[in-house]
């Protein structure tokens, strides 16, 4: 009897007497693999066997060349079949064959190459080489096999021979740094020096100027590696100009003499970049240098190195631009920086005396700011109040306020006045600025002023000045209406939201209708709030009005349960009387919908009205409401442009249901034509016979 526990365990793990490798296992697969698997193999009995064997092959290699001489895969497979075959004559006359349809492919030659090599043909694959260099003398890759031959040869001055030739064509980087790595395999440091020299002639670049004083730093001296630098700025500022010489050079060569110790010629070597090299070119020149005075300089030297050379280049920008305003900001920032007052003023000074050409509000966004950073560095920095308030004045005097204002201005000068204690100041600037120019934001602040000073007078006064001048800003309504009901006015509050929905024109009138409402919900007016919809529906028959009436009446309470606390309110399960109100409002939305033939319309309010049966209505009433749904059908309509549309239609059941009624009573129509018009035909045929 079998047990049930599953495969013995193994107790015993300790290794065992004779090993089994991975190779044994390979030979053992492959020893034991089936015959019909096995690599076919072909026996010859005689020799006479063979060459009729390799006759029939050479002929089919022929006439694959014979058809296809440009394919190379034909040559390749010839000649390789030829080297199995130990013919390597024959092999080189199918390479040879070969070369002459193809000169110039690469992978022909070192094939060609690769198989003398193998055969210990030295002398005829180093004739190969030299005639594809020759022939090919701009692929890399056919020079480095020639130099690694003759390296493996032991030729050394064979090898430079194959590197001048090389040399000559201007090869890549590479190629360089190649023939420079042979020259120190073989302690040749005058000749990797010369080479050096041919290198940075043909490839000027910074780069190769690193590699050569890093040569030089390692096998040369230091006045070689002062030379090289030094040459390397001045060959390359020659060859491509003063801007094309790379910080990286002066930050190497000056990183060289800080670890000699030479501090003074380091820091003349940053100085002399700094000074040399634009600004775009030299950030990381400069961080380098500024960590450098970090380290071995002072403080004091390092800020005023940093603000000499930043202010130098901002006069240049504000020079060729006085008008760029953005480049004042960093201008005035960086005078901050070094707290000299004189020259912060002076900056500032210069600035603001650079208006706008014309007026034109978009000209003067930017110029703004110069003075507001002006007046607060003048107010917290400075100290220096009056000053601080003559730069306001001297601003609000510029702007040309019958054009266009700044509502910032205006608002930043009587925050001022008010940090300096002057209320009654602060009073006058924001009154003056709803007299010459007025905008919602000086109203908005103003009365946000009066507000927290809690004069709620002054409020009401502002407020009906900002309805005068816009009546169509909704905010405006429902902030005065919000101040009202904390002041618990109610009649003064309904009085401004009836203003308000009343107005011809607003901005957004469906939040004004909003807050009317939950205003009125959330005091406990409930048939006011049902007035509202109503009175809501006439103007805006939306399906999202009816959906919001609909919640309303689910979430209303009975009568006499209004004084009940939140918490029970929020319990209370809904009576079937605000079912029944709901539903009623439910389907005077889909009537209306209907009779106006809005589907899609018609369809969200169905969709809503679905939800609110799953949640509060039984499965006949989900049932009622799902069979009004619709089902959806792509129809194509025509465009003003002749060509046509395709578009999704909404079949509600009972338009499907007229159609079909429609549909069969033509049809009985039709079948009754047919059918008393055979009768009339036949009446008409027995009258003819009987008076004849």
């Amino acid at each position: 009897m079998e047990s049930s526990r599953g495969p013995p365990r193994v107790k015993n793990k300790a290794a065992a007497p004779v090993q089994i490798s991975a190779e044994q296992l390979l030979r053992e697969a492959v020893d034991r693999q089936e015959v019909s698997l096995q690599k076919p193999t072909q026996r010859f009995a005689d020799l006479e066997e063979l060459k009729e064997y390799q006759g029939r092959k050479r002929r089919e290699f022929e006439d694959y060349v014979r058809r296809n001489r440009v394919r190379l895969a034909n040559w390749l497979q010839y000649a390789q079949w030829e080297l199995e075959q130990k013919e390597l004559a024959r092999a080189r006359s199918v390479f040879e064959r070969a070369l002459d349809v193809h000169p110039n492919n690469t992978q022909l030659w070192i094939r060609y190459i690769e198989a003398e090599i193998k055969s210990r043909n030295i002398n005829h694959a180093r004739n190969l080489l030299d005639r594809a260099v020759t022939r090919l003398p701009r692929i890399s890759s056919l020079w480095y096999k020639y130099l690694y031959v003759m390296e493996m040869l032991g030729d050394i001055p064979g090898t430079r021979q194959v590197f001048d030739r090389w040399m000559q064509w201007h090869p890549d980087e590479n190629a360089w740094a190649a023939y420079i790595r042979l020259e120190k395999r073989y302690g040749e440091f005058d000749r990797a020096r010369e080479i050096f020299r041919a290198f940075t002639s043909v490839h000027p670049e910074p780069r190769t100027w690193l590699k050569w004083a890093k040569f030089e730093e390692e096998h040369g001296t230091t006045d070689l590696v002062r030379e090289v630098f030094q040459t390397a700025i001045q060959t390359i500022a020659e060859l491509l100009g003063d801007d094309a010489v790379d910080e990286r050079i002066f930050i190497a060569f000056a990183r060289y003499e800080a670890r000699l110790g030479e501090h003074e010629r380091a820091r003349a070597i940053y100085k002399f970049g700094l000074d040399n090299l634009p600004r775009s070119k030299s950030m990381n020149l400069h961080a380098q240098y500024t960590t450098f005075e970090k380290q071995f300089g002072d403080r004091e030297g390092v800020e005023d190195v940093i603000l000499t050379k930043r202010r130098r280049l901002y006069e240049e920008q504000v020079r060729e631009n006085p008008k760029n305003y953005d480049v004042w900001f960093d201008f005035a920032r960086l005078e901050e920086s070094g707290g000299d007052h004189d020259r912060i003023r002076e900056t500032y000074e210069r600035a603001i005396a650079q208006v706008p050409p014309t007026q034109e509000k978009r000209h003067w966004r930017r110029y703004i700011f110069l003075f507001l950073f002006y007046a607060i560095w003048e107010e917290r920095e400075a100290e220096d109040i009056e000053r601080a308030r003559q730069i306001y004045d001297t601003c609000l005097k510029l702007i040309p306020h019958k054009k266009f204002t700044f509502a910032k201005i205006w608002v930043a000068k009587a925050h001022f006045e008010i940090r300096q204690g002057q209320l009654t100041t602060a009073r006058k600037t924001l009154g003056k600025a709803i007299g010459m120019c007025p905008k919602d934001k000086i109203f908005k602040e103003y009365i946000l002023l009066e507000q927290k000073l809690y004069e709620f007078e002054r409020c009401r006064t502002l407020y009906e000045k900002h309805v005068i001048f816009n009546p169509a800003n909704c905010q405006t309504w429902i902030k005065w209406a919000e101040i009202e009901r904390g002041l618990d006015d109610l009649e003064r509050t309904r009085a401004i939201f009836e203003l308000a929905v009343n107005q011809p024109v607003l901005d957004m009138p469906e939040v004004v209708w909003k807050a009317y409402i939950d205003f009125e919900e959330e005091e406990g007016e409930y048939e006011r709030t049902r007035a509202l919809y109503e009175r809501l529906l006439e103007k805006a028959d939306h399906p999202k009005v009816w959906i919001s009436y609909a919640q309303f009446e689910i979430n209303a309470p009975e009568q006499g349960e209004g004084e009940e606390e939140e918490e029970e309110e929020e319990e209370r399960p809904v009576s079937e009387e605000a079912k029944l109100r709901a539903r009623k409002i439910f389907e005077r939305a889909n009537k209306s919908m209907k009779e106006r033939d809005l589907k899609a319309e018609r369809v969200s309010l169905l969709n809503a009205w679905r939800e609110f049966e799953r949640t509060h209505g039984s499965a006949e009433d989900i049932e009622k409401v799902q069979k009004q749904m619709p089902r959806k059908t792509k129809k194509k309509r025509k465009l003003d442009d002749d060509t046509w549309e395709e578009y999704v239609d909404y079949i509600f059941p009972a338009d499907d249901q007229q159609t079909k009624n429609l549909s069969n009573i033509l049809a009985m129509a039709s079948a009754w034509k047919q059918q008393t018009g055979g009768n009339i035909a036949a009446a008409g045929d027995g009258g003819a016979g009987s008076g004849a």
